[in-house]
């Protein structure tokens, strides 16, 4: 096992995962969902940084190859039940949120069976393509929270139905609840149809894993 600086960055990321569902143990919101998605979008950035700096002080190593994979799981995978969680089981979350997660736990244990051929099921360009649109998803959805949030935090003893006209934009005021309910609108929006694409990346990919891995699957 070699700790140079790229595994380090990964090793981080990993770590960062569980932190970010405990942000929500500690700390109220809005200031959980600050704090939870300032160390999620670092994780991510984490995940190209690792890579490039690899490739470019060729310090690629396969404890490195080992722990990226696992860590921008662990990433995506407490993500999505912290946002499927605080999203009220919403099926507009759920139902991408289940087939990432069927189609991430399908292929690792198609590798695990696999075993000495998993190399079969390389990392293809469409598969990064499918994390990356899984991180922005879910970063767009933990600023939902941080614009929400801000506004109940605001509106703490109000008559529910004027906290609903204020996200509706019925009602306008001078400490900016109009422009944090508009902006909780749009990344919730945009969230959800990102997470919509990353689901289809996803399981196109997990079909495509499958396809490779069905001649090793076969009896003779």
């Amino acid at each position: 096992m070699t700790l140079n600086i790229p595994n380090i960055l990964t090793l981080l990321r990993l770590l960062a995962a569980p932190g970010v569902a405990v942000m929500f143990l500690y700390f109220n919101r809005p200031w959980a969902d600050w704090f939870a998605l300032i160390l999620f979008i670092t994780a991510a950035v984490t995940d190209w940084a690792d890579g490039y700096l690899a490739r470019k002080w060729q310090q690629e190593s396969k404890f490195g190859a080992m722990l990226d994979p696992i860590a921008d799981k662990a990433m995506v995978v407490i993500a999505l039940c912290v946002i499927t969680g605080f999203s009220g089981m919403n099926p507009w979350i759920l139902l991408p949120a289940t087939l990432i997660l069927f189609r991430e736990v399908f292929v690792s244990g198609l590798r695990e069976f696999l075993g000495d051929t998993a190399g079969t099921l390389k990392v293809t360009n469409l598969a990064k393509w499918k994390t990356t649109a899984q991180m922005v998803a879910l970063a767009v959805l933990f600023a939902t929270g941080v614009f929400k949030h801000n506004v109940l935090e605001r509106t703490v003893g109000m008559d529910p139905a004027m906290v609903q006209a204020i996200f509706a934009g019925e009602i306008s005021d001078e400490l900016g609840l109009i422009w944090n309910a508009q902006a909780a609108s749009v990344t919730w929006y945009a969230g959800t149809v990102l997470l919509w694409v990353a689901a289809a990346l996803t399981a196109i990919t997990g079909f495509d894993y499958f396809r490779k891995a069905l001649p090793f699957l076969r009896d003779a």
